[in-house]
């Protein structure tokens, strides 16, 4: 099996895990019952008897349309064959009683034959069940596992799978549904799949309609804010980067992380995107998991926890698993977790501020964290780390991380002036201008006039681009008109912006990766606050173009080839649309309206 495009994937989900639906109508990856549990369908990073869920005609014989239902993430895929079109609608009930998948069978216009095909294979593909027949389907036990199959018609086993054959006429309507249970535990009753479908429906529709946004662009911001609410997790609040683990950032390399995991510096991010856009709860919600994960001593923070705030994220590899077009080793957990990331302090700081001026209340002892915080970073500010891209060469003095540093003391002095919050404002202000100097002495590339990387390096990096967003630098400043400029032509490929050269840069890896989708999102960012606002919607416009065809983005991109690259699909590039699209939404006024509204800049907002 040679695993599809990663565009090829659409995405359902239940607010407590995810499945991604390739176009061939097969459910290649699912981890039960959490994001970041052991998958039972794992053919995404290997073959089909590493687990999946396939129903399709016979290959070769159909050709498929799929789209979303408007406003949802229920799923329609249509196979039309020579004698017939059939509709499969996928989806998972957000009912909490149910950790299921349900797949509809519909026949639309003639006879169209097809087969289900169930493997399942526990623990990232590797154990294979004890498998029981039922009148009705049959139920798969492993350990703590146990998922209940549910057909209208019979199955039998063919090496190992479960294969349900059929044939669907016009008007004919099949459900079958897979729920998961722990072994020690009943079977649940399934779902009734007709009326779980319109609920879920429903139920999508209902939440997008609170959405407030208001902008140009709607569909794609709002089928952007349903990805990141499929990525959050209902009893936490946390919301993961993405649903996936090591699908690579260049197809056969090395550079295979696992994303199932919260972090930290999407907190402003994500909240800015909600608050715009009307989602206080959710808002409200994400802020207080920040809070309990990031509770304790501040030199203990991590960069990353887990969905309930876990802290111990072991990185292991699973040989068995070839991996996604042969890029290994596939890694479960993250060692970047024990990383020091000196941003990190900073995005907690910006974060909180955000959810103050939005008007989240609620927060308990909020400032006396905040305090502490910047009590570690008096005497800390000043270490190298490991940097935004939690690289893994040497620590160094990253020109963004010290950034992140002066943030988090302009916060809190923001936050004493305009909160009336008590706090050492006079040395706050005092080492905030001891950071702001510092950058600008050290971060700079004396031959170029523009930021660099890291003190006493020319390398350039997309992170800079976030000097403005945060009010750092105003984007006028003519060290970052030079940045800029150097960004361009140095770290653009084909229009869209690397992180940094990964070929230059010691970063502790081998091998290279495509353009980062989020950076380009903040060049677009920088462009309209420098007025360039044509070239801000082309590029806009152009990333748009990247999404796949049901709207969704993975972290980065291969121009050449035009494929969507890593974890899919990536949190962060859908908040970073949404809040581009907004900030260009409302870009059009006079320059000195925009230095107006970027004078008291609110993270990530111009």
């Amino acid at each position: 099996m040679t695993q599809p495009p990663v565009a090829d994937y659409a995405l359902i989900g239940n607010l407590r895990t995810a499945a991604l639906v390739s176009r061939a109508g097969s459910i290649d990856w699912l981890c039960w019952p959490r994001f970041d549990s052991g998958a039972c369908f794992a053919a995404l990073l290997g073959t089909k008897d590493n687990g999946r869920w396939s129903i399709a005609p016979p290959p070769g014989s159909y050709t498929v349309t799929r789209r979303y239902r408007s406003d949802t993430l229920v799923l329609e895929t249509e196979f039309t064959t020579a004698t017939g079109r059939a509709r499969l609608i996928d989806f998972m009930p957000m009912q909490s009683e149910h950790n299921a998948i349900v797949r509809i069978v519909e026949g639309v216009e003639g006879t169209v034959t097809l087969c289900s095909e169930l493997s399942i294979r526990f623990d990232y593909g590797a154990v294979v069940p004890w498998v029981q027949h039922y009148d009705g389907g049959i139920t798969a036990t492993a350990g703590p596992d146990a998922v209940r199959f549910v057909t209208p018609t019979a199955s039998h086993g063919r090496d190992f799978h479960t294969v349900v054959e059929l044939e669907v006429t016009a008007g004919r309507r099949l459900p079958f549904s897979l729920s998961y249970f722990h072994s020690f535990a009943s079977p649940p009753a399934p779902p009734e799949a007709a009326a779980a479908c319109e609920e879920t429906t429903q139920w999508w529709r209902d939440w997008c309609a609170k959405s407030t946004y208001s902008g140009d662009w709607q569909h794609s911001v709002r089928r952007s804010l349903l990805t990141l609410k499929a990525l959050s997790f209902t009893p936490t609040g946390g919301i993961i980067a993405a649903p996936t683990t090591s699908l690579p950032e260049c197809p056969g390399g090395a550079r295979n992380w696992d994303y199932r995991y919260c972090w930290l510096r999407d907190a402003t991010f994500t909240l800015y995107a909600l608050l715009i856009c009307g989602y206080h709860e959710e808002a409200r919600a994400w802020r207080q998991w920040l809070l309990h994960a990031a509770a304790g001593k501040p030199e203990d923070l991590q960069i990353l926890y887990g969905l309930a705030g876990e802290r111990r994220l072991p990185e292991l590899e699973l040989p068995w698993l070839p991996g996604y077009r042969d890029s290994r080793p596939v890694r479960i957990g993250n060692a970047a977790g024990t990383q020091f990331q000196l941003d990190v302090y900073g995005e907690v700081m910006d974060a909180l501020h955000l959810a103050r001026r939005g008007g989240l209340t609620g927060a308990g002892d909020a400032w006396q964290f905040q305090k502490a915080v910047l009590g570690f970073l008096e005497s800390n500010w000043g270490k190298p780390d490991n940097g935004i891209w939690e690289m893994r060469g040497p620590p160094q003095h990253f020109t963004y991380s010290k950034v992140m540093a002066w943030v988090a003391f302009d916060r809190a002095v923001r936050a004493v002036e305009h909160f009336k919050l008590d706090g050492p404002v006079g040395d706050w202000r005092r080492l905030r201008a001891r950071i702001h100097a510092d950058i600008c002495r050290h971060g700079i590339d004396p031959r170029r006039d523009c930021f660099v990387q890291a003190y006493g390096s020319t390398e350039l990096d997309a992170s800079l681009l976030l000097l403005p967003l945060v009010g750092f630098l105003p984007a006028d400043d003519a060290r970052m008109q030079r940045t800029v400029a150097a960004i361009e032509q140095h770290l653009l490929h084909d229009g869209l912006v690397r992180r940094y050269d990964s070929h230059s840069t010691d970063d502790g890896l081998a091998g290279g990766e495509g353009v980062f989708l989020p950076c380009s999102f903040w060049l677009a960012d920088n462009y309209a606050l420098m007025g360039r606002l044509p070239e801000a919607r082309a590029l806009f416009e152009r990333l748009l173009r990247c999404c796949n065809d049901v709207g969704l983005l993975a972290e980065e991109y291969d121009p050449a080839t035009r494929e969507l690259l890593g974890n899919f699909p990536q949190a962060l590039t859908h908040v970073a649309l949404v809040n581009t699209a907004r900030n260009l939404s409302r870009a059009g006024g006079p320059a000195e309206t925009r230095a107006r509204e970027s004078a008291e800049p609110a993270p990530r907002e111009h």
